[in-house]
Formats: structure tokens, sequence, C-alpha cells
């Protein structure tokens, strides 16, 4: 068995009998997926039948042949749920329902936060899915309650909602490489949505620090708990051969991906880099002279991540802009690989980085070029060794984000919801 997998959790079995619906967006190759596959692991861990409930957030036909639902469920067999499910609007809901005034005019003018949340009240829940008998629904996203809201027969079931960070500031950040139409939807306005409907959940469960303590005091009459992420353990970096850069593609991952190209990378001079993931659509979409510049260095999505780590003489994280926890950073850390970092980084880990012995923090782009040129020299002289089973980076992640740590919390915050 894996290390840190939720099985090996010395509990009980407390959710024995029970069925839990876990409601998440249709998005794959992400962090936010990663949460979703950690969340249905540490449900059957604690005993229940678990159901996994996909909402595509854009119009869409019905699953699973049109649209993007195919490649959605084709990059998604890990979610090993008891039963899965999917939804989203349908493309008719434009023209036959209010979505134009209430969904479109606000998109136009940046407002996604309306947007989400009427596309939500329009996700039609599947007639077997209906069927069933719900006991919790632990929703990802306050853009998920009006779905997650339908579930259940009878008496609505407790909801718990995993928020993964303040989704306007997301929205504000996504607006300035957008094609919207002034005047722009101010954050305030966006943040009023998204409090408006999270506090519609039993309990408010936040990923990092900063987050649960902004969204208690922004909603003081909810109940909030702060439940470190579950990340599946990375394999321990016993190959060094390369120095590789992880990332999926959003905007600031883009944003730190194109400081890196653009203010590191020349000064770091010839050093060998791979980046993997998605992020290749993301920087040859927003600004594809930059993608041709250093098309080489990209790899794509690969199907064995893992095997990226196990040959990774350094991970690079030149995180210099997004919120919330960042999964991959998490990942990062459980290789037990040197890491060559940012502080951004390590935003929400409640951890201070200059403690762990295998991570170099750099603020400015000479120093992280300056600890890239040195690590590229130790690899080409054959001198990178691999990671130490017990590197700080790797107790770190054992101690707060391993399956077993998040099944453990999980059953001590949920147990009151059900009165176990």
């Amino acid at each position: 068995m894996r290390e840190g997998k939720p099985e090996d959790v010395a509990i009980d079995a407390p959710l024995a009998g029970k069925t839990v619906a876990v409601v998440h967006a249709a998005w794959h190759s992400c962090g936010s997926s990663q949460v979703n596959r950690s969340q249905i692991e540490a449900y059957r861990a604690l005993g229940a039948r678990v159901v996994s409930v996909a909402m595509m957030d854009v119009l869409t036909p019905p699953a699973p042949d049109g649209g993007r639902w195919p490649d959605y469920i084709a990059a998604t067999p890990e979610l090993a749920a008891d039963a899965r499910y999917f939804t989203g609007p349908p493309r008719e809901a434009l023209w036959k329902s209010p979505l134009l005034k209430d969904g479109w005019w606000p998109l136009i003018h940046g407002d996604q936060a309306s947007w989400l949340i009427e596309l939500a009240k329009r996700a039609p829940v599947p007639a077997e899915l209906a069927r069933e008998r719900i006991d919790l629904v632990h929703a990802n996203h306050y853009f998920t309650l009006p779905l997650a809201s339908k579930l259940g027969s009878g008496k609505r079931p407790p909801i718990v909602l995993e928020t993964q960070d303040i989704q306007a500031r997301q929205y504000v950040l996504r607006n300035q490489g957008g094609f919207f139409i002034p005047p722009l939807a101010r954050f305030e306005d966006m943040l009023a949505v998204e409090l408006r409907w999270t506090a519609e959940a039993d309990l408010c469960a936040h990923l990092n620090a900063e987050e649960h303590a902004e969204f208690a005091r922004l909603l003081p009459g909810s109940r909030h708990a702060l439940i470190y992420p579950a990340v599946e353990p990375a394999p321990l970096a016993v190959n060094p051969s390369e120095i590789a850069i992880v990332a999926s593609d959003n905007y600031a991952n883009f944003v730190s991906l194109r400081w890196f190209l653009e203010e590191v990378l020349p000064l770091a001079g010839p050093v060998p880099i791979a980046i993997y993931g998605n992020i290749d659509a993301g920087v040859k979409n927003r600004d594809k002279a930059l993608y041709e510049a250093h098309s080489g260095l990209f790899r794509g999505r690969v199907g064995d991540i893992g095997a990226v780590y196990t040959r990774a003489a350094a991970i690079l994280l030149p995180t210099v802009e997004g919120h919330g926890l960042s999964i991959k950073a998490v990942e990062a850390l459980s290789s037990g690989a040197p890491l060559i970092a940012t502080r951004q980084a390590f935003r929400g880990m409640g951890v201070d980085p200059a403690t762990l012995a295998n991570v170099t923090l750099c603020e400015e782009a000479p120093a992280f070029a300056a600890a890239l040129g040195r690590r590229a020299d130790e690899l080409a002289a054959g001198k990178a060794e691999p990671a130490r089973p017990d590197a700080d980076t790797r107790r770190l992640y054992q101690a707060n984000f391993s399956p077993a740590a998040y099944a453990r919390a999980l059953a001590l915050e949920i147990k009151p919801l059900l009165s176990l």
C-alpha cells in the first residue's frame, strides 16, 4: 500500500452506511481536481459510499458524449467514486430562461461570480442521482451550491463547502487577461455574491490559514474549520536528471511562468529546464510569441507525472501571483526534491519556508537565476544528490497534507453535522 493513503488511518468507520455526495466542477489536470480525488478517497476511508457529481461550468450538451464531457471523463479515471454523475446547464437555457439577463449580461462586464451561480441554478439533477439517499453533501467552490442544495430527498442533507480560496480575487485577476466590456465588475460586488452563497453551507472548510481567518471575519455567523487538503504523494526524487516546473493552465500560473521566462531564465544561462502540465496551452493562447520563443521547454500534460518527480534534480516554484494554497507546491514538497521557490509559493501553509533545509528561497529574478545556475552546474557535474526520505519538505507534507492527516481532520469536523 502506498504511503499515506487514507486507508492507513487508525480510526473507526464513522460514516459506515452513509452516502456522501462530492459536488465539484468538471475540471481535470489541476489542483482542484486533485483535491476532489482526495475527498472521495477520504470519505471512502471513513466508511461511506461516495458519489461524485461533476458540474460543467459552461453551457453544455448532455454527458457523456457532447461538448467537453468526453475529454473530462477520459482525463479523470482516478476519481474512484462508487458512482459518478455528470450535469451542467443545457445550451437551450440561454434562450429558454432569463439567463441572458441574469447571467450573460453581468458576465460580459466580468461578473463571473453571478454567471457561475446562474449556470449552477440551471444544472439539472440526473434522474438516478435524484433517487440516491444522500446523508451529506461535500461541495467545492461556492458556485456549486445551487446544485448541491437540490440533492437529497425530503429534508436537505447537511452541506460542507470547501471554499478553495476567495474566488472573487481570482475573477479580478482573470479579468485583467480577458475580453470584457467596461465598466468591469467590482471585487466587492462579486465577493458579496460569493459570501451570500457560502453562508448557506452548514460547515465552511478552508484549505489554508489565511483563507480560514478571512472567511471567519467576513462570515462570523457561519461555522468554519481549517482543514488542509490532502494531496497524493509524489514519488521520492531518486534519479536526479532534470530541473522541472509543473503547472496547470490558469492565469496566475501564466503570470508566474511569464516572469520566470522573461526575467529569470535570461540571467541563468543555458540550463536544462522542462515545463510539464497543460500550462503550455495557456501560454500559447495568451502570448504566442513567448510560447514560440521557449517552445522547446514545454512537455505538455503527461500521463505519469510521478515519473517527472522521480528524476527531479530540482523543482522550481517561480510563483509571483495567485491566491490560496498551491496544490502543485504541496505535491513538490512530498517529492523531497530540492526546491527553488519564491515565498509566495508557500502561501497558506502556516510554515516559514526559510526553515526548510531543502528549499532555496529567492524573491528577485537575479537570485532565482543564480540558484538555478548552481543547481544546473551540480547536475552537469554529476553531483546532484537524490532526495532524502527524511527531507524537511517531505516531513512537512506527511504531517499536514497527507491523505491520512486529511481523513482524520475531516472525521473530526463532520461528526457533529451527522450527530455521530
